[in-house]
């Protein structure tokens, strides 16, 4: 069985943080909000608000825009997510989807498909990017000219 550190931090009969658990074979669809931690081991379809920190365990299947503080998958996720604090991809998790987070964890044998932003999501929308013409760019774009190998004969 997988390991959830956040969940194993947990105190036992810690009462100042509320857990939600969606157990194996639970189906839900349409738009979810969790206030503490939640971990999610079944089927999810629609829209994940997670205020804390969110475990979506080796077999949840989730399809859904999700947003939270930290998320850490290891089941499958199809669907943009943004994660204000971490997101840790963990085997053998697969993400399907955009991802915009400040800090990014991804375990060797995941599979993440999609584009990833990171950075102050403040400062997001200040940034400006000025896309120069190919002619414009100077000496820097073209390509090296290519290099010839001698052979030495001994």
């Amino acid at each position: 069985m997988a390991s959830y550190g956040a969940l194993e931090r947990m105190a036992p009969g810690d009462t100042s943080r509320e857990t939600a658990f969606l157990g194996k074979g639970t189906r839900l669809a349409g738009k979810i909000s969790f206030e503490g931690t939640a971990q999610i081991e079944g089927q999810v379809e629609g829209e994940i608000v997670a205020n804390d920190t969110l475990l979506i365990g080796e077999s949840a299947l989730v399809n859904a825009q999700i947003s939270g503080g930290i998320i850490v998958i290891h089941g499958k996720v199809t669907g943009d997510i943004t994660a204000s604090k971490k997101l840790e991809i963990r085997a053998p998790g697969r993400l399907y989807g955009n991802v915009t987070t400040p800090s990014l964890v991804i375990e060797e044998g995941v599979i993440f498909e999609g584009h990833c932003s990171m950075g102050a999501t403040e400062a997001r929308g200040d940034r400006k990017v000025t896309l120069l013409a190919k002619d414009d760019r100077g000496a820097e774009a073209a390509p090296p000219p290519p290099l010839k190998a001698q052979a030495e004969g001994k």
